[in-house]
């Protein structure tokens, strides 16, 4: 199918090509055909080992260009691993302390909710003391109030047993 589909274009072109052959009689035309044939398979052929060889080239420029594109991108993977490394020489140092800051941050945190609450009771503890401390104080200054009036009071009653003893004398 596919040569005789080859054959009838290149036959035309072969008429085309030479209008003599197109008044000739009929056992002329078959071998004539028959030339034409053969130089229109001839011209196929050449044809299509043209495009084969065409085809050929191509597919080495690609490959070259592949390989060359293949080399650059490992040289551009080393170079990006270089960089990485010069970029940051102490991002291992770096990481660790992060990390043991992490772990020192959660250590912090029940620390200082129980500094916090401690403290709470610190201030309940320290009201507690300085009420206490204020009524002491109120207490000792009652004491000395009523030692005091005590005092003035037997020494009153002394000064009166001693005039009534005096006055017995």
């Amino acid at each position: 199918m596919q040569g005789g589909g080859v054959e009838q274009p290149m036959q035309m072109v072969l008429r085309m090509k030479h209008p003599s052959s197109l008044g000739s009689s009929v056992a002329g035309d078959e071998e004539e055909g028959e030339g034409s044939s053969r130089s229109a398979l001839s011209v196929f052929k050449a044809k299509e080992e043209q495009i084969e060889r065409r085809k050929m080239e191509v597919r080495e420029k690609v490959f070259a260009h592949l390989g060359r594109v293949e080399e650059e991108s490992k040289r551009l993977a080393f170079i990006r691993q270089e960089l990485e490394g010069m970029a940051d020489p102490t991002r291992k140092e770096v990481e660790s302390i992060r990390k043991r800051i992490d772990t020192v941050n959660r250590q912090l945190k029940p620390l200082s909710k129980s500094c916090i609450k401690k403290e709470k009771e610190y201030k309940e503890v320290l009201e507690a003391y300085n009420e206490k401390s204020k009524e002491k104080a109120l207490l000792v200054n009652r004491l000395i109030e009523l030692v005091s009036e005590s005092e003035r009071m037997r020494m009153k009653k002394l000064e009166e047993l001693n005039k009534t003893v005096d006055s017995l004398y």
